[in-house]
This record gives structure tokens, sequence and C-alpha cells, in this order.
């Protein structure tokens, strides 16, 4: 089985491949316009994030059996289409959940305590001591829209630091040391509100200029998940007005983006979709990687 690595995958779970007698060719710095001339000879490919796998790509691949996304969402990949067309489409859904689930609990921590200002603030050499008035976030509510397998982790982190958890997934009936209930009742009752949930197109522009006006005042937003979930342009009015008391953003509609009015607010805390960005992420999707084709070889 012939395999195509379109994007960084660790070295050793490549090799691992390669032993169980897979072909396995690493391409991970190839065009759009290169993949098109070339996955037609591959059987299978790995992409991450940077790779898109659309209609058009797929529709002059006839030999392609496999995709597999390294990472939990499936929005970069015409997935249902490849379905339809008899490919197998895998992700790994486990591996970064602790990394993602991390960095949304410190950047509730960094909004709660301004530290992206204040570090700012002592590299400018000034001592601002009495401008930093923070909040503790133990005690505060919680609202998680999507409690899947990053926010079941966020909430062990966040009911450890004696947060009270809410949220709001349709999909999910019960989960313990949890409250569950409607997303205007998450909007209402949050004074964070993290995003853990796929884009799709009910998940799109969900949280707009509507959802901000039913939150509670000084609010503070995470989008770890997906751009495009939270519409940008109402998130910049809420962020403007003081509705929103700040905002924590590693996702955006556009990667990188066009426009950087809101990632440059100095009531926001934007990176650049780093969420699975970890040794022990990269790591534990290389060792999935390896492990399903594998095993999808092997049928």
């Amino acid at each position: 089985m012939k395999i195509i690595i379109c994007d960084k995958t660790e070295k050793e779970y490549i090799e691992q491949m390669r032993a169980a007698g897979l072909t396995v060719d690493v391409r991970d710095d190839i065009t759009p316009e290169q993949l098109m001339i070339e996955l037609p000879n591959y059987d299978g490919m790995v992409v991450r994030s940077r790779t898109k796998v659309r209609k058009d790509l797929i529709d002059v691949c006839p030999n392609l059996k496999v995709i597999l996304r390294g990472g939990a969402g499936l929005d970069t990949i015409d997935h249902e289409y490849a379905k339809e067309k008899g490919i197998t489409v895998m992700n790994t859904p486990l591996a970064n959940s602790k990394s993602v689930a991390e960095l949304a609990i410190g950047y509730m921590l960094m909004m709660a305590r301004s530290l992206y200002k204040a570090s700012a603030t002592m590299k400018a050499e000034t001592w601002e001591k009495k401008a930093f008035n923070g909040d503790e976030i133990g005690g505060k509510t919680l609202g998680l829209i999507g409690i899947g397998n990053i926010g079941k982790e966020v909430t062990k982190r966040a009911l450890a630091m004696e947060m009270t958890v809410v949220a709001y997934d349709p999909y999910v009936k019960e989960m313990a040391g949890v409250k569950l209930v409607s997303l205007d009742e998450l909007l209402a009752q949050s004074d964070y509100i993290s995003l853990h949930l796929p884009k799709t197109k009910e998940s799109s522009n969900m949280i707009g200029k509507e959802q901000f006006a039913k939150m509670k005042n000084g609010v503070r937003i995470v989008n770890c998940a997906r751009g495009g979930i939270v519409n940008e342009e109402a998130l910049y009015e809420a962020l403007t007005s003081g509705k929103v008391a700040g905002a924590a953003l590693d996702v955006f509609n556009e990667e990188p983006p066009t426009d950087w009015k809101l990632a440059k607010l100095d009531n926001v805390i934007a990176s650049p979709h780093i969420g699975a960005a970890t040794k022990e992420a990269q790591a534990r999707v290389g060792a999935e990687v390896a492990e399903k084709l594998i095993a999808f070889a092997k049928k």
C-alpha cells in the first residue's frame, strides 16, 4: 500500500509504517497544485490542518482508499463526499485533547490576571503594580459549548480549580460534575465560555450578535475549536463595546487572517492555531496515525 504524508508527522512513526510493509513518501511541503498531479499515484494520504482535501482533489484520485487526518476535526476534508466515493476517512480524535484543554485553561488564567498586558509593561521597563487587579477563576462559572473529548479534559481541570461547569451539547445526555443546560441558559449563566465543537453547517456562526446580547456583561470567550463558529464581526463589536471583557482565540475564520483588527484588540489574546502544538500531542498523533494505517492495510 502506497501512502503520501502531506503534513508534518513524527519520523519515528513513519518508520513504523515502513517497517510494517507500507511504502511511505514524505511530502510535507507539497503544494495543492503538485498534490493534484501526484495523489492519483497513491492508495492513502495523511494530512493535518495545512492540507485541504476537497471534491476536486478527490475526483482525480480513482485509486485512493484512505484519508487519515492527524487531529480531531474533519472540516479540512470533504469527508462525506469521500465516503460516497468509497474512500475511508479517519482521524485521531483523542491524541491532542489534553494539549488543547491545557491551552484553553491557560487562556482563562491569562485573561483573569491580565498576564499578557502585565508582561508587556515589564518588557517596556515600567512597574505598573496597581494597574493589574485581577480575578480568581475559582468560583466562576465556565460554560462549555461542546463536551466531547476536549471538553471533558477541560472539565477535569476546571473542576480541580473549583469552577462550576455547565455545558451545552445536544449529543450528550449526562456527565459527572457538569450541569447540562440549553444554549440560552449557558449564555446567561457563564463567566467564561469555551468552545469545543467541530465546525459544521449547524455550528457555523452559531455565536453571533443575538447570542452575545444574552451573555453576562464582562464575559470572557475562549475559542480553541474552529474559526467561523463565532462570528468575528459580532465578536469585535462585543469586545469594543465592553459587553465581552476579553477573548482568547487560537483559531480564525481565515488562517492566516487577512483582516487582523480582531487579533490586534487590547483585550484579545491570539495565537496561530497552536492548540495541538505540543511534543506530547504530536507524538500521540503520530502513534495513532501509524496504528490506524497499519491496521487498515492488513484488512
